[in-house]
């Protein structure tokens, strides 16, 4: 026995870094997975790589249409949706908010913070038909304090923080979890690459050395929390916010030559 034996998952962003770390996981503990995304060519590469129990849906988080569709395959496929992990997001090129165009701020919010707000929304029916399933969105160490240049990725996540404990008290009757994860600097593109219309990657930014534990995250770090809150041995959890994050927002660890 697996701990996801007969239920089926839907992750958005599926095929990124962090993704297909969740999806791999997911389906190595007997989940159906449905891989969402816009990138058609790698989710299908993945769901083809894993095989039985696994599909590619095109789902772009900001379009409700998309949404409505994504979840309709995902029931056809599988007959009921029971886990939405809202991993999907993108950030900013840094720059000051006077130096922040309208149409940067717009298109962040739109994927981080209205794609979780419509993945909520289209999801919460069918996990009440499936009576009930749990909702993990994927937020940040920036939704829990101000980063210069980097406002409306900032912005969006601390957003989440309010939509995800609004969610968890509308559909926690209808036995629906729904709780945050934020992680610190992980070791995906999405930290090593810079962001479209940027020079520098965040992780140029950031060194681990002063972390209570003195390395970068790795997705399978944030994969086992989640595997954790979507279980029933987190039945007793909701509108929760876990950081993992090497201890990055305690601040700077001393040394012991110096303590």
């Amino acid at each position: 026995m697996h701990r996801f034996d007969n239920q089926t998952v839907l992750v958005t962003g599926g095929a990124g870094g962090q993704g297909s770390s969740h999806v791999r996981a997911f389906h190595a503990e007997g989940a159906n997975v449905v891989i969402g995304g816009i990138d058609a060519e790698r989710g299908a590469a993945l769901a083809d790589e894993l095989g039985t129990r696994a599909r590619f849906t095109h789902l772009d988080v900001t379009e409700e249409s998309s949404w409505s569709a994504a979840v309709l395959a995902t029931e056809s496929a599988f007959g009921a949706l029971n886990v939405l992990v809202n991993n999907a997001g993108v950030q900013n090129p840094p720059a000051t908010i006077e130096n922040t165009d309208q149409a940067t701020w717009s298109r962040i919010l739109d994927v981080n913070l209205t794609g979780t707000f419509l993945g909520i929304k289209a999801a919460a029916p069918a996990l009440r038909r499936a009576a009930g399933g749990t909702i993990v969105n994927i937020a940040s160490t920036m939704g829990l304090g101000g980063t210069a240049h980097y406002a409306p990725y900032v912005a969006g996540k601390w957003a989440v923080r309010g939509l995800t404990r609004t969610a968890a008290l509308e559909l926690g009757r209808d036995h629906i979890r729904v709780n945050t994860i934020h992680p610190g600097v992980i070791a995906t593109s999405f930290i090593h690459e810079p962001a479209a219309g940027a020079t520098a990657a965040i992780a140029d930014s950031y060194s681990p050395e002063p972390f209570a534990i003195p390395r970068l995250g790795e997705p399978v770090d944030v994969t086992r929390l989640l595997l954790f809150l979507t279980s029933s041995d987190a039945s007793f959890i909701t509108g929760s916010e876990y950081v993992i994050d090497g201890g990055l927002l305690l601040g700077p660890a001393l040394q012991a030559a110096t303590a």
